[in-house]
């Protein structure tokens, strides 16, 4: 009898929260019970679409037969629009600009040359689930910090000098965040500025929701506010140009080019090694980021009802409470009870239907329990889900009087 394959270690703590709950709703789905989605960040599939002109740029490059392989870095007229985007951002100093598969390639690789197995760095919890993936496949130590609920999900700064140590090579930020659609404030990057230079530290700014704030509000690029940090600031099409099938990101080193010069070569020679990204798609960077910006006016016109709502009408839910958003199309609301998120999400989706992610699945103060909802679906949709659960949490309430009280 042959013996089975035995997968490597390293994929043993690999979840992904926002995939993971996709099969129970699909078991669900089976049975006939009308879905309600709230789950997944993408917004073509809800009433959202990409500008005209970066889908006509990139059909125009693929009919010119620019098919084949592109530079490592990018093609020369990606790498100069999005250097102008950095210069827009505050970010003049630049060293190293390279387009990839996905800003989820630029940070799977910049943290893969710059991390050794038993190194740490320092992820927001909550926080996007493919840092803790990445984590796991390099063997890294894990080294959450919180970020405080109560401080409308800023970065808790005391926690982040708590969990410095020898072993930590850079600081995550997700700013706007996903999960919680924090926007940082100019106090706070600063103070994440100074902890960096201090213990020599590369700030990783994961910046995919810049375009997308609420309420006048501005985005500041951290890499803009010290020309000495050493930073690695991460955009790309897939949010604020409604094209995640893209897959295009990017990532732009910056800060001091003689501390840099090692790590960046070391980011080139994996770029080099993997080929290049998408190559048509590429074309449609510089008319996304310098061509007409309207479709941003109208999707955020459209987020501002949706966030309101949802803000809303679960606050408006005994035993609920949720942060207000400052960006993207997410929100973290807290369920004050004892019993675990993921149980009550399970509960939820099989007795109503409506798909939301378990906090868990994005890291919390132990004790806490949440979910995340994405409110990017249009208001009757949003109404209807947030009744349900609205609904659905007192009969649970009732069903498990112990998850009272927490």
């Amino acid at each position: 009898m042959s013996k089975k394959i035995i997968p490597a270690k390293r994929t043993e703590n690999i979840t992904y929260a926002v995939r993971d709950i996709v099969v129970l709703a699909n078991e669900v789905a089976k049975t006939g019970k009308e879905m309600l989605y709230l789950n997944i960040g993408d917004p073509n599939i809800y009433d959202f679409e990409p500008p005209r002109h970066l889908v006509e740029s990139t059909y125009k490059a693929m009919l010119e037969n620019k098919n084949g392989y592109a530079p490592s870095s990018g093609i020369k007229e990606a790498v100069d629009a999005i250097e102008r985007e950095a210069e827009r951002k505050g970010i003049t100093n630049a060293h190293d600009i390279f387009v990839t598969t996905g800003a989820s390639e630029a940070i799977d690789i910049c943290l893969t040359a710059l991390v050794n197995e038993g190194e740490n760095v320092l992820t927001p919890t909550p926080g996007y689930p493919l840092y803790t993936a990445i984590e796991s496949k390099l063997e890294m130590i894990s080294n959450p910090y919180y970020l405080n609920e109560e401080n409308g999900w800023l970065p808790d700064i005391d926690d982040i000098k708590s969990k410095i140590n020898d072993k930590t090579k850079a600081i995550i930020l997700i700013n706007p965040n996903n999960p919680t659609g924090s926007l940082y404030t100019k106090e706070n990057l600063q103070q994440i500025i100074e902890l960096a230079l201090e213990h020599d530290l590369v700030i990783f700014a994961d910046e995919i929701y810049d375009k997308l704030l609420f309420d006048g509000k501005q985005h500041i690029s951290i890499a803009s506010l010290n020309k000495d940090v050493s930073c690695i600031t991460f955009g790309g099409l897939s949010k604020n140009y409604m094209v995640p099938g893209f897959r295009i990101g990017w990532g732009i080193v910056s800060g001091r080019k003689e501390v840099l010069a090692d790590y960046i070569e070391a980011i080139n020679k994996i770029l080099r090694a993997r080929l290049s990204a998408n190559h048509p798609e590429q074309y449609g960077i510089q008319p996304s980021l310098e061509g007409d910006q309207s479709h941003l006016v109208e999707a955020m016109e459209k987020l501002s009802k949706r966030r309101d709502l949802t803000v809303e009408m679960l606050n408006d839910i005994p035993g609920i409470s949720c942060v207000k958003p400052e960006g993207a199309f997410y929100a973290f609301p807290q369920l004050h009870m004892n019993q675990p998120d993921s149980h009550f999400v399970a509960e939820l989706i099989k007795e109503t239907g409506v798909v939301v992610v378990p906090g868990s699945g994005f890291g919390q103060k132990p004790g806490t329990q949440h979910f995340r909802v994405v409110f990017l679906p249009n208001e009757q949709i949003l109404e209807r889900a947030y009744k349900a659960i609205g609904d659905f949490y007192q009969k649970y309430l009732e069903k498990y009087p112990e998850a009272v009280g927490g």
